[in-house]
């Protein structure tokens, strides 16, 4: 193993742990400002678009996760680790689309 591969093990497991910690914090801070956006609505009668801000909020979370993930292809090992890799990352990109999806059909119904 050359010198190159060697720094790549060492750091690589650091930046990924970073990555998922953004994810995670970009899901609590969006959930807590939905929160209190709902908490806006319901007692201070405005009209604050919740459910945007907070699927916006997981959609970006998801890439930092899919950031994360990909990186982890450079540490696999064996094809059973690619193969539930590929899926843990398969099944982001789909609740990605699917939030995406969601945002726009919000922002379809707003216009009308």
């Amino acid at each position: 193993m050359n010198i190159l591969e060697q720094i790549i093990e060492a750091v690589l497991p650091y930046i990924i742990a970073v990555l998922e910690m953004m994810g995670i914090l970009v899901v609590a801070w969006s959930a807590l400002s939905a929160f209190w956006e709902y908490i806006q609505n319901s007692f201070m009668h405005k009209k604050l678009d919740i459910q945007f801000h907070l699927a916006n909020g997981l959609a970006t979370a998801l890439e930092f996760k899919m950031a994360a993930e990909i990186l982890k292809t450079v540490l696999v090992r064996d094809l059973k680790e690619l193969l539930v890799l590929g899926a843990v990352i398969l099944l982001r990109a789909l609740l990605s689309v699917l939030i995406h999806f969601e945002m726009k059909h919000a922002e379809n119904d707003d216009e009308d």
